[in-house]
């Protein structure tokens, strides 16, 4: 820093580098539950008595708090080429969970209450009905009524009359925006008796024919097959030429109608940059280089 002033330094740790948990250790288990994404992953007492929480796997604590910390490095960039000044940042692998648990800590702060977990929906302070619907395949789709457009809602009934599985949804009072609300529940019970007489796909492009907000849900190897995804051209290609084999990657989120976005190469192999960050631009000896990796520190 004295050499350099304009050096960005971000340190990646457990708990951070102070505080009073700063020297504990930590593992991606231990960050899901202490930082409360366990809290709120798994499933409701009508669905699991056990209340078993369940962690996400593929290291999610560490992704979370890298996405911090290259957010907060790019900031920083953005702050030298305006003050000449660089940063050190202190991310904590700990801090990073808790506050990516959405609605829990503000749930607690300002109404005192501590969440609880529900089956494929939000965690939420009092348990809410279901907003997947199993139907006739087994398959499942989120297709609550609220996803509906009110000015849609008579379409809905339409459909359901159709198969004379409209019930009482043609009475007047469903028909205004307060009864919509104030009968929510039992809409949602109608649509659920409804879908189990459809497969998923029958039911979620049905529904989104119908300009509905209906979606199934879909496993990672269904997704690949998605017809959606396929004609927005979704999923790319990534050559790998270590293995001499290409491998699929999801693609852009969004069609980007002004602008170029790419997958330009494979993701980096550990350490492959070291050479080039480390000693042509910070100017660390080469022999220093490898004995710093020969001691697993870089």
């Amino acid at each position: 820093k004295a050499s350099n002033p304009k050096l960005i330094h971000c340190s990646l740790t457990p708990f951070g580098q102070t505080g009073p948990w700063r020297d504990y250790k930590g593992s991606d288990l231990v960050h899901m539950a202490a930082g409360g994404f366990m809290g709120c992953c798994g499933y409701d007492l009508a669905d699991d008595p056990e209340q078993i929480p369940i962690a996400p796997g593929g290291g999610n604590a560490w992704h979370t708090a890298s996405s911090f910390a290259y957010m907060a490095i790019t900031a920083a960039l953005v702050s030298r080429d305006k003050t000449g000044t660089g940063q050190y940042i202190d991310v904590s692998v700990h801090d990073s969970c808790v506050v990516s648990t959405e609605m829990h800590v503000p749930t607690y702060i300002y109404h005192g209450k501590v969440i609880i977990r529900q089956t494929g929906r939000h965690a939420q302070m009092e348990a809410n009905g279901d907003n997947q619907f199993r139907c006739a395949d087994g398959g499942y789709v989120n297709a609550v009524g609220n996803r509906v457009p009110l000015r849609r809602f008579p379409d809905l009934v339409a459909w359901m009359d159709e198969h004379g599985l409209a019930e009482d949804l043609g009475d007047d009072h469903y028909a205004t925006a307060k009864g919509f609300v104030e009968h929510a529940d039992h809409i949602d019970e109608v649509i659920k008796r409804f879908a189990a007489h459809l497969t998923r796909d029958e039911l979620a492009h049905g529904g989104q024919a119908r300009q509905f907000n209906w979606g199934a849900v879909r496993s990672p190897d269904e997704l690949l097959d998605d017809g959606h995804l396929a004609d927005r051209g979704f999923w790319v290609e990534v050559d790998h030429p270590e293995l001499g084999c290409c491998f699929t990657y999801p693609g852009s989120a969004a069609i980007h109608n002004g602008s170029l976005w790419r997958i330009s190469r494979r993701a980096p192999l550990v350490g492959e940059h070291n050479q080039e960050i480390f000693h042509d631009e910070l100017g660390v000896d080469i022999a220093e280089l490898a004995c710093l990796a020969e001691a697993g520190v870089l």
